[in-house]
């Protein structure tokens, strides 16, 4: 997924009400930029981190600034939580995901479920109908680990109990983690952050669930899906 040009570098002067942060650019001004992350930015909203934002192609927005990535010593980290289901469809359709690419068609936002609408629904010649769940992590507490979540996610656990319903029906059900860094190497669930979402994934895997990872490769001109993490659900 190409990201939005112009890019600007910038420094982080705050995160307030969720949806909105402080940015100071290399020229000293201060802009205000739109935030599209509702997660609790763990490690990644401290003042003085350095950020990179871009530009929204709406001339309509009234915050023309998007903030997509911090820089860490390690690397990069997507906090954009819009972008995730692009990189994964644009993967899908490149058949870059070994565990799905016999599926032809990948037909995204499909309505499912209790008032639910699953992220992606792939189809295929004689294939049982698959439908997928993708999930942003970026949460990283110990070196080389990725986290999900990093806070308490109750959308998270009904996305998981309404898969594990169509598991038990006989479909497959996905749910993949995106992990969007550059500097982990394994994943796991954080169960100290929401104990019921951990709990909802082990029932969901015992219905049938399967849980997937992949990381990013992030530049400051795209962010494309990697390769996949080994999981630990300890």
């Amino acid at each position: 997924m190409k990201l939005p040009q112009p890019t600007m570098r910038g420094t982080l002067v705050r995160r307030y009400k969720r949806f909105l942060t402080d940015v100071e650019l290399e020229t000293g001004e201060q802009i205000t930029v739109h935030c599209a992350n509702p997660g609790a930015m763990t490690g990644l909203n401290t003042p003085g981190l350095p950020v990179v934002i871009s530009k929204s192609s709406n001339p309509k927005r009234k915050l023309a600034w998007n903030f997509d990535l911090v820089e860490l010593e390690s690397g990069y980290v997507g906090i954009n939580t819009s972008y995730p289901n692009k990189i994964v469809g644009e993967a899908l359709a490149e058949g870059e995901i070994a565990e799905v690419s016999a599926y032809a068609n990948h037909k995204p936002e499909v309505k499912y479920g209790e008032n639910s609408r699953v992220d992606f629904l792939l189809t295929g010649n004689n294939l049982p109908d698959c439908y997928l769940e993708v999930k942003n992590a970026h949460l990283s507490r110990s070196s080389g680990l990725a986290e999900f979540p990093d806070s308490v996610t109750q959308r998270g656990t009904k996305h998981l109990e309404e898969l594990a319903k169509v598991a038990m029906a006989g479909y497959r059900a996905i749910n993949l983690f995106l992990v969007q860094r550059t500097d982990c190497t394994s994943f796991s669930i954080a169960r100290d952050i929401d104990p019921t979402y951990a709990k909802a994934i082990e029932i969901a895997q015992e219905s049938g669930v399967e849980i997937l990872c992949y990381t990013c490769t992030i530049t400051l001109e795209e962010i494309v899906l990697s390769k996949p993490l080994p999981i630990s659900m300890v």
